[in-house]
C-alpha cells in the first residue's frame, strides 16, 4: 500500500493504492488526523492588524483569550504600512481584523473590508451613525475648541461653531494640524456634508488667514501653544488634554495643560463633531467568526470601562463613565449624531482638496 497525504491549512490529497477496503478505512483516519490538525492550526485564533499603540489594548485580547480560549495575534503598525500590506497579500494575507483610529480611515478603506458585523448585538449597543456592516466604532473621541480664559473672553465663545472659527476676529489667533492630518480631514469632511464644498472651500481660507503660525506638531503641540501664549484659541481631540492632565506626559505639559479650558463647538445646532476608533472585518478573513466575537466582547461593559479609563476617550456604548478627567471637561454636550461618520472617508478626497487650495499647509 502507498499513502500519501498532502496538507494544506484543510486541503488534502489522499492517494491509496490497495483493497476497497482498507482505502475506506484509511481515508476516514486521513480526514480525522486533517480535522485534528486543521483546528488545532486555525480554529481557535483571531488576527488583528492593529494601529492603536496601547498596551491596554493587549491586556483586553488577553481578556479575551481567557474569557474564549480564542488566542489574540496582533501585528501593529502605522496606518500606511498596515494597509499596503493587507492590500499587497491580498487573498494570502492572515489579517481578520483592521482596528484604526478615525473613521475616515475605515472608509477610505472599505473595498478592502467585507460584511458581517452586523449582529444583533452590534447593532443593538452602537449607534448606526456609528457603524456600517463592515466596519464599527469601539470608542469615540469629539474634536473640539481649546482657548486660553486670561485671552479670550465669554462673549467671543458665545456661539462658537467650527464654521465661525474662520471668522476675522479669531485672525493670527488660531492654532491646528496640518491639512494632512486626518482628523483634521474628518473634520473638514463633516463641514462639506453639512455645509457644501464651495462654502467650507471658503471656510478653508478664512481658518488659513486666521492661522497663528503655519501648522506644525500633534494635537498636544497645538494645546501647549495656546499655554504658552503662542495662539489663543486650539482645535485637538478631547483625550489629548486627559493625556496631559493625567500627568503621564511629565510634569511640563501637566502644567500646561491646566492653562487652557475646553469648550465644545456648535452647541446650538448639529452638535461637537464626533469620531471613533474602530474596527473593520477584512475581506477573506480565515477567522471571520472569532473576529464578530472579539468585536462584540470589545463593545462590552468591561471592555469598555477598561478602554475608557486607559486611552480617555468616550465609551461607545450607553451606560459606561469615562475616565474622571474626561468627565471634569463636561458631559453634558451635545454631540453631533446627525452627521454619519462614514462621510468623513467618502468625503476625505474633498476635504484635503479645499483644505490644499487654500494654502492649508
Amino acid at each position: 500500500m502507498t499513502l500519501i497525504i498532502i496538507i494544506n491549512k484543510s486541503i488534502a490529497l489522499i492517494i491509496i493504492k490497495k483493497k476497497e477496503t482498507m482505502i475506506k478505512k484509511t481515508i476516514q483516519i486521513a480526514a480525522i488526523f486533517i480535522f485534528i490538525f486543521s483546528n488545532s492550526l486555525f480554529a481557535n485564533e483571531v488576527n488583528i492588524f492593529s494601529a492603536r499603540h496601547y498596551d491596554s489594548d493587549v491586556q483586553l485580547y488577553e481578556k479575551f483569550t481567557a474569557k474564549t480560549g480564542i488566542k489574540v495575534n496582533v501585528i501593529s503598525g502605522k496606518t500606511g504600512a498596515l494597509e499596503k500590506r493587507i492590500i499587497e497579500e491580498g487573498s494570502d494575507s492572515q489579517a481578520d481584523l483592521y482596528i484604526t483610529a478615525d473613521a475616515g480611515r475605515l472608509g477610505a478603506f472599505a473595498s478592502n473590508l467585507q460584511g458581517g458585523l452586523t449582529s444583533d448585538y452590534i447593532k443593538s449597543v452602537v449607534p448606526s451613525n456609528f457603524r456600517t456592516s463592515k466596519w464599527v466604532g469601539i470608542a469615540k473621541r469629539a474634536r473640539i475648541v481649546y482657548f486660553a480664559p486670561e485671552r479670550v473672553s465669554g462673549a467671543e465663545l458665545a456661539g462658537l461653531t467650527y464654521e465661525s472659527l474662520a471668522d476675522s476676529k479669531w485672525k493670527g489667533r488660531l492654532v491646528i494640524r496640518a491639512s494632512n492630518n486626518i482628523y483634521n480631514q474628518s473634520l473638514v469632511a463633516s463641514l462639506i456634508k453639512n455645509n457644501g464644498k464651495g462654502k467650507v472651500a471658503e471656510w478653508s481660507k478664512g481658518m488659513v488667514s486666521n492661522m497663528a503660525r503655519a501648522p506644525k506638531g500633534n494635537d498636544r503641540a497645538q494645546i501647549l501653544a495656546v499655554a504658552a501664549g503662542e495662539a489663543d484659541i486650539a482645535v485637538a481631540n478631547t483625550y489629548y488634554l486627559a493625556l496631559m492632565l493625567s500627568g503621564s506626559k511629565g510634569p511640563e505639559q501637566q502644567a500646561a495643560a491646566k492653562k487652557v479650558k475646553p469648550f465644545f463647538p456648535n452647541q446650538d445646532g448639529r452638535g461637537t463633531h464626533m469620531n471613533i476608533s474602530g474596527a473593520g472585518l477584512v475581506k477573506g478573513a480565515p477567522n471571520k467568526a472569532n473576529a464578530i466575537k472579539l468585536v462584540e466582547f470589545l463593545l462590552s461593559g468591561e471592555a469598555q470601562n477598561h478602554i475608557v479609563n486607559n486611552t480617555f476617550e468616550y465609551p461607545m456604548i450607553a451606560g459606561i463613565s469615562p475616565h474622571p478627567l474626561v468627565v471634569n471637561m463636561g458631559l453634558d454636550f451635545k454631540q453631533d449624531l446627525k452627521t454619519k461618520v462614514v462621510n468623513y472617508g467618502k468625503r476625505q478626497a474633498d476635504a484635503l482638496e479645499v483644505m490644499t487650495a487654500a494654502g492649508w499647509k
